[in-house]
C-alpha cells in the first residue's frame, strides 16, 4: 500500500485523544480484554524481540509507536500513521521497535466479522466503489493511512468502555460503520475478496482456516483443497502467494507455537509438547523447533521460564502474542 500523507490537524487531534483513551484504558502492559465485543488494547512499554504468531481477521489501529513484521520474505513497516487490516489467518513474525515507559506503543485490536462485511457489501453502491486492482494483493494483509474519520469511530468504541451500560446498544452501530469505513477506503476491494464467498481469495482463507483447525493431524492436501473447493496445484499455487508459505510450512508453524506455549506456560515435557501437537519423533520436534526459533525446546523452555519469573516478565507475558 502507498504511504500516509503528512497527518491533518483534524487527524492530529483525534489520534490524541485516542491515546489518551487507551491510556486511560490499559495502564498496565499487555493485552488488555474488553467488554466491547472483539475489541482488545495492546500497551508496550519498551521493544520486543521478534516473535512468531498467528494473526486472525482483525484490525490493527496503533496510534502511537512502531512495529515491523515479516510475512515469509516480505517485510512490513507498521507506525501511528497508518492501520493494519489482517483479512485472513496468517502466521508472522513481528516485534515492537520504537516503544518507551513514557510514550508506551498503544494500539486497538478490532476482530473482523465476515457476515458484517457479507452484510454490507449488499450495498450496490459500495460494491460499485470497490477499488478493482490493488496493491499487494498477494498477501492477505496491508496497510493503509488512518484518517481523521477512521480514528474518530474507533475512539467511539474505545469510549463506551468508560459508558458501559450503552455497550448494547452502540457497539453494535459504532462496529459496523468501522467495517464500513475499512471497505471505504484503499484497501477495501482485497478485504471484500477474502470475505466473499467464491473467490479465490476466500477460498485461501477457508483453507488458512481448515489447516489452523486440524493442525494436530496429518496434512491432507486433498481434504484441505476440497473445504476450499480448488485443486491441490492451484490451492499450493495460491496458498503461497497469500502467506509466503506453503501449506505444509504454515502447518508446521502452526505446531511448533503451540509447542512452545505448552513448554512455557503448562511445563509439559519435550516429548509431550511434541506428541500434543502431532509429532509422532519427538527427535524430528526438536530439530524443527531449533531450526525454527534458533534453539533447543528444553533450553528455550529453561530461558523463558526464567524470564517469566522477573517482575517485568511476568507483566508482559502475554504482550507479544498480537504486536
Amino acid at each position: 500500500m502507498s504511504g500516509a500523507p503528512a497527518p491533518s490537524p483534524a487527524r492530529r487531534r483525534a489520534a490524541r485523544r485516542l491515546v489518551d483513551c487507551l491510556e486511560r484504558l490499559a495502564p498496565g502492559d499487555g493485552l488488555h480484554i474488553t467488554a466491547v465485543p472483539r475489541l482488545k488494547v495492546v500497551r508496550v512499554s519498551g521493544p520486543t524481540a521478534m516473535g512468531e504468531v498467528l494473526y486472525q481477521s482483525a484490525l490493527c489501529l496503533l496510534v502511537q509507536g512502531s512495529r515491523q513484521l515479516l510475512v515469509g520474505d516480505a517485510r512490513i513497516a507498521h507506525d501511528g500513521l497508518q492501520h493494519m487490516v489482517i483479512a485472513h489467518d496468517i502466521r508472522v513474525s513481528g516485534q515492537v521497535v520504537e516503544a518507551s515507559p513514557e510514550r508506551p506503543y498503544l494500539c486497538v485490536w478490532l476482530d473482523l466479522d465476515p457476515a458484517v462485511v457479507a452484510s454490507l457489501l449488499l450495498d450496490d453502491a459500495l460494491r460499485a466503489r470497490l477499488p478493482q486492482g490493488v496493491p499487494g494483493a498477494g498477501l492477505g494483509i496491508y496497510t493503509v493511512a488512518t484518517d481523521a474519520f477512521l480514528l474518530d469511530a474507533v475512539l467511539r468504541l474505545c469510549q463506551l468502555l468508560e459508558a458501559p451500560q450503552h455497550i448494547p446498544a452502540l457497539a453494535p452501530l459504532i462496529y459496523r460503520e468501522i467495517l464500513y469505513r475499512l471497505l471505504n477506503d484503499e484497501g477495501g476491494g482485497l478485504l471484500a475478496q477474502f470475505m466473499t464467498p467464491a473467490t479465490q481469495p476466500h477460498r485461501i482463507r477457508l483453507a488458512a482456516q481448515q489447516i489452523t483447525l486440524r493442525y494436530k493431524e496429518p496434512l491432507r492436501m486433498s481434504d484441505i483443497a476440497q473445504a476450499a473447493n480448488m485443486s491441490q496445484s492451484s490451492l499450493h499455487h495460491h496458498f503461497k502467494l497469500a502467506t509466503n508459505m506453503t501449506p505444509l510450512q504454515y502447518q508446521k508453524n502452526l505446531r511448533l507455537q503451540e509447542a512452545r506455549r505448552l513448554l512455557v506456560f503448562e511445563a509439559v515435557s519435550v516429548a509431550s509438547a511434541a506428541h500434543r501437537v502431532g509429532y509422532e519423533s519427538p527427535s524430528q520436534f526438536s530439530r524443527e523447533y531449533a531450526r525454527t526459533f534458533g534453539i533447543s525446546p528444553s533450553q528455550d523452555m529453561r530461558e523463558m521460564r526464567s524470564f517469566l519469573l522477573q517482575p517485568c516478565g511476568a507483566a508482559l507475558a502475554g504482550r507479544t502474542q498480537n504486536v
